[in-house]
């Protein structure tokens, strides 16, 4: 079986959010984190903490709830998040364990 994952980042100051799918969850974090792509947003506003994932069985259900987070409002992004872990505390550490 397959797992996909749709996650937000942000970054130190929870200013910025950054919603991505990836196949490999703890491997997609050591990019962001160690900026593997130089010019990508996360490495601009400095999004590596993550804040939210959720996990899928299907690629395009993964894609499809990236997109449909995409074009939330902020507001709406927040209550997401805030539903998940309500003290938006950073979780790349519970992923790599």
């Amino acid at each position: 079986m397959h797992e996909y994952y749709v996650y937000i980042l942000t970054n130190y100051n929870k200013t910025v959010l950054y919603t991505g799918v990836t196949n490999d969850l703890s491997r997609r974090l050591f990019e962001h984190e160690n900026s593997v792509q130089l010019k990508s947003f996360t490495t601009k506003y400095k999004c590596f903490y993550l804040i939210y994932w959720d996990k899928f069985n299907f690629v395009q259900q993964a894609i499809d709830r990236e997109k449909q987070i995409k074009g939330w409002t902020r507001a709406k992004k927040e209550k997401l998040i805030n539903e998940f872990n309500p003290g938006w505390e950073f979780l790349n550490k519970v992923v790599n364990e």
